[in-house]
């Protein structure tokens, strides 16, 4: 996975922990700017293998597994580190905001999107057919919500959403087998889900990513989209034993009921 792909795409995933990705991405011949990396010594290991020199740091959102090794990394290598305006992430040089903009050396600026719901300081980063945007959207799911609520969490996945069908998604956990397990007890007449859940089985079990995804792709089967397909209101009024009468209502019904699935 140390490697840019096959297909020319400039992004790895650094595996670190138990399932996270700390994604790279190449921006030049031997330079990287890496995506909430909450193990430095993962990220060091890459760069003197290759060689490389880092050249930038993107936080998405403050908790420990994506902000971790900010400290050692700028100890060693002398680099921007972007990241959100929350004085509680120590080493942020560069603080941003919705409307913000990040220029990669060799890539075009990367638009700043605030997709608060997870946390409430949580951006992603879109641009040129790439979306990082952490653990507010994952594969067949979507973050928990650990600080805002489900109209917020609601309303970020829809800004993400209305990005173009074909936009690269970069989630930072390797949750996609679990999460199509939950999304096919939820919706499971989706032809396109069941399709997807054995591709994503097999690619599991050859050890290798199910990331990236396409937002094309989330749109087709993950629940958390598809909140107004009748089959899914269905399923969150069974769990709530009541009436969802608006779109949030169902989001935060299936949320819930993903909570103690």
């Amino acid at each position: 996975m140390n490697k840019t792909s096959a297909s020319g795409d400039p992004v790895f995933a650094i595996p670190a922990f138990k399932d996270n990705y700390i994604w790279a991405i190449r921006t030049g011949p031997a330079g990287l700017a890496v995506v909430d990396p909450g193990d430095a010594a993962a990220v060091q290991a890459v760069l003197d293998a290759k060689g490389w020199t880092l050249d930038a740091i993107l936080i998405t959102h403050h908790h420990w597994d994506h902000t971790g090794g900010i400290k050692a990394l700028v100890a060693r290598h002398a680099v921007p580190v972007y990241g959100p305006a929350n004085e509680a992430i120590e080493g942020i040089t560069v603080p941003l905001a919705e409307g913000d903009q990040v220029q990669l050396q060799g890539l075009g600026p990367l638009q700043v999107l605030a997709v608060p719901g997870h946390t409430l300081d949580h951006i992603a980063y879109f641009g040129q057919g790439m979306l990082f945007c952490g653990d507010t959207l994952f594969s067949g799911g979507c973050g928990r919500l650990f600080e805002g609520d489900a109209a917020t969490l609601y309303g970020s996945l829809q800004k993400l959403a209305a990005l173009p069908d074909q936009t690269r998604v970069y989630c930072t956990h390797e949750y996609t087998q679990a999460n199509l397990g939950f999304a096919l007890k939820v919706e499971p007449a989706n032809q396109a889900l069941k399709a997807y859940a054995e591709d994503v089985a097999e690619l599991r079990r050859q050890g290798q990513p199910t990331l990236p995804s396409t937002l094309a792709k989330e749109k087709a089967i993950n629940p958390f989209l598809r909140v107004e397909q009748t089959a899914i209101k269905t399923a969150a009024e069974a769990f709530a034993q009541a009436p969802c009468q608006t779109a949030v209502s169902v989001f935060a019904a299936l949320r819930r009921y993903k909570d103690v699935s």
